[in-house]
């Protein structure tokens, strides 16, 4: 379960990085998200205090949040530390299933040729 701010953060870090969201596209209120996605406005009000600590966002007081200009480099650094963090967690899982490196090379192989 992920919590639903970190889902929201990924969700619009994702969008950023697909160029989805381009620089000084002005995000929902605080307010307006919260209503739409029918949770409080305090989660909505976390996921973009992490997106603007992130320098994705940039929160205008009374005016809203805008994509922050973005630093191809930079994006895609993050995109590997993402990466690099959830095959982390693969490989945790795989440790704890017992599956040794050789298997887990053996399973991405796979996924790759069929991607």
């Amino acid at each position: 379960m992920v919590p639903i701010y970190e889902q929201i953060v990924d969700q619009i870090k994702k969008s950023i990085y697909n160029e989805e969201l381009k620089e000084k596209d002005k995000l929902p209120s605080v307010r307006s998200l919260s209503n739409t996605l029918r949770i409080s406005a305090l989660t909505v009000n976390k996921a973009y205090d992490a997106l603007e600590q992130e320098g994705l966002i940039i929160t205008v007081h009374g005016k809203g949040s805008y994509i922050a200009p973005v630093d191809r480099n930079v994006v895609h650094e993050q995109q590997v530390k993402d990466i690099e963090k959830e095959l982390s967690g693969i490989m945790k899982k795989a440790r704890r299933s017992g599956l040794s490196n050789e298997d887990v090379l053996d399973i991405m192989k796979m996924i790759m040729e069929e991607s």
